[in-house]
């Protein structure tokens, strides 16, 4: 049996027919509460778009007709108006499943990932929990990991340093839940990820924080949206380190972890880490990317800002040409037909304004369909009081609408205003204009040197201690220092010195290599002063605060003395 998107053309015009008789259906209800014959025939609709979509096994597409029939069967007849979210809810998902099937119709492919929002907002409705993002993603976890050497950890070292560096995955966290500095962000939770991994002695225990790692760097360079779910699984990973950093029997759920590799397949990267998991785990190349799943569920749930700058004025026109009828009936000059187009063009635009997310007027106007479609049958004008309850529906649909356009218009402002400060701030503050192309100049030096100091300290310890590696680091970090200094950054700038008075005694002018937990340590002192140059130096006081005080703590965990 032919199954799935190449099917669906068998069925598709039984299909789509069902389909919009459940949203005729739903529509009425909307209008006719107490009409429970209206509720059991969009039910009993629902039920055929799910039996068809099981036949040609489109799974997503069933599973969202299946969350959408469980809702349906739960709305009571009479329903008031705290039922309109879910009422809502029904309507989205039904108006969703017929553009994800023109897709699949028009291009033969199967995404069902892209229904998992909508299928979200259904269960939320209901009360159940929200599918995760890896849903309809395959993966065997039970993969052995492979065989690592194991990093020399001092007893009393360890508690300490790990407190540290899960402080580094939160510090992280917390610029990722605000979207800010995203990329350097991410690049510091995969380190503090990597470093607790290796802590633990890189076994099936630190199973998590070695994954997690991969997935940080896959969403770093990936460039992967900071979605509310995601930020919903990066945080329950803090919680889930915690747990194991205190309980030796702790063990990540499968769930986490087959959440964390499905953001590293979908990044389509091929990082050191990254690289690695596709190894072990056989990853597949998803035939989709994090960008088009994005712009795809932006098609699906509604149209984009230019789309809804047309449809207010085409709305607007038709809101015009309902009036021009409405202001016949009242001199008594309607005919027959203009009534049967006036009842069309309420119900087109009910309709329409349910598209757009303008569901409040969409039901208003929809409640007066069935009172417009009876004037159809009548040979005399309507009464007084019928054509002012459309009238009024009318006026509040026209203040929704202005409502939405001003809303576009604020925006549009909004960005042409900031474009026209960049420029009149170039043009009127030249001096200005030349401090901060210099303050970037000096900042992209600083980074430049710490990234050579951390390249540096990887050769030297893989050359066993070759100290030509080092000759000019301790140079190049004290012109970084210089230059924070400069800036106005005292206590970066004390910071990267020490790091630099420390390669200088400890590395330089002494025979012994320093451990390679301190070396680590360096490292990580290092990784906090970057991610602080690349886009904490313009966080908030208190967010400079904390990404400096993970660093001043790595570094006096060298030895070193610096200032509180």
């Amino acid at each position: 049996m032919v199954t799935g998107a190449t099917s669906l053309g068998l069925v598709r015009n039984e299909l789509f027919a069902t389909i919009e008789q459940a949203e005729h259906s739903l529509e009425q209800f909307i209008a006719e509460r107490l009409n429970v014959s209206l509720l059991q025939a969009a039910v009993e609709y629902l039920q055929q778009i799910r039996g068809i979509l099981k036949l040609i096994e489109l799974a997503g597409a069933e599973l969202l007709a299946q969350e959408a029939l469980l809702l349906a069967t739960d709305i009571p007849a009479g329903a008031g108006q705290e039922r309109d979210g879910q009422l809502a809810a029904l309507g989205k998902a039904l108006f969703v499943l017929r553009r994800y099937l023109e897709g699949i119709d028009s291009h033969r492919q199967e995404i069902p990932e892209l229904l998992l929002p909508v299928i979200n907002e259904l269960r939320q409705s209901t009360g159940q929990p929200s599918l995760p993002e890896s849903y309809f993603f395959s993966v065997r976890l039970d993969q052995p990991r492979p065989q690592r050497r194991n990093v020399e950890i001092q007893p009393g070292v360890a508690n300490r340093d790990a407190a540290r560096l899960r402080q580094m995955y939160q510090l992280g966290l917390t610029n990722v839940l605000r979207e800010q500095n995203l990329a350097a962000a991410l690049k510091l939770m995969s380190r503090a990820l990597g470093r607790l991994d290796d802590l633990l002695g890189g076994r099936e225990r630190s199973r998590m924080c070695w994954i997690g790692a991969a997935a940080m760097e896959a969403m770093a360079e990936g460039q992967l949206r900071p979605t509310k779910s995601r930020k919903q699984l990066l945080s329950r990973l803090d919680r889930d380190l915690r747990q194991l950093l205190t309980n030796q029997q702790f063990e990540a759920p499968r769930s986490l972890l087959k959440e964390l590799l499905y953001l590293v397949a979908l990044s389509r990267t091929r990082g050191e880490r990254a690289a690695e998991m596709h190894r072990v785990f056989g990853l597949a190349t998803l035939p989709f990317t994090d960008h088009l799943l994005g712009e795809e569920s932006q098609r699906l749930s509604g149209p984009g800002e230019d789309v809804m700058r047309s449809l207010s004025v085409a709305i607007r026109e038709e809101l015009v040409g309902v009036k021009d009828i409405l202001d016949l009936l009242e001199r008594g000059a309607a005919t027959a037909e203009g009534k049967s187009n006036l009842h069309a063009q309420v119900g087109r635009l009910a309709k329409t304004l349910g598209m757009i997310g303008l569901s409040s007027a969409a039901n208003t106007l929809q409640a007066q369909v069935a009172l417009v479609g009876s004037w159809c049958e009548r040979n005399d004008n309507p009464p007084s009081s019928e054509l002012l309850r459309l009238a009024d529906a009318l006026l509040y649909v026209e203040s929704m609408v202005a409502n939405l356009e001003q809303t576009q218009e604020r925006k549009r402002q909004l960005r042409n205003a900031e474009a026209a400060g960049a420029a009149s701030t170039g043009d009127t503050s030249y001096a200005s204009h030349q401090l901060v192309e210099a303050r970037i100049v000096v900042m992209d030096e600083a980074q430049a040197g710490l990234a050579l100091a951390k390249r540096a300290i990887t050769a030297y310890l893989e050359s066993s201690g070759d100290k030509l590696n080092l000759a000019n680091v301790p140079t190049s970090l004290q012109a970084v220092r210089g230059g924070l200094w400069f800036l106005g950054l005292e206590r970066a700038a004390e910071l990267v010195g020490a790091c630099a008075d420390y390669i200088q005694g400890n590395m330089i002018e002494t025979a012994q290599i320093p451990s390679e937990q301190m070396l680590e340590t360096l490292a990580d002192a290092l990784t906090s002063l970057e991610f602080f140059l690349e886009g904490g130096a313009n966080l908030r006081p208190e967010g400079q605060q904390d990404v400096l005080d993970l660093a001043a703590d790595s570094v006096r965990a060298l030895g070193m003395q610096v200032a509180a």
